[in-house]
């Protein structure tokens, strides 16, 4: 995960993972609307899940 990406997790959530599909993008702004901590830890898991594959 890129500097710019983790950034991006930290403000706008939904945003950040919105090169991932449409599965983590509503899971991710769901989680943004009930707080802003559980949508950035979210954004985060997302973006760190898919680079961890071989």
């Amino acid at each position: 995960m890129g500097c710019l990406r983790a950034i991006l997790c930290v403000v706008l959530p939904p945003l950040a993972v919105l090169d991932k599909g449409c599965g983590p993008v509503i899971v991710v702004t769901a989680l943004t609307l009930v707080g802003w901590v559980p949508g950035v830890i979210g954004a985060i898991v997302f973006s760190l899940m898919d680079e961890r594959r071989p």
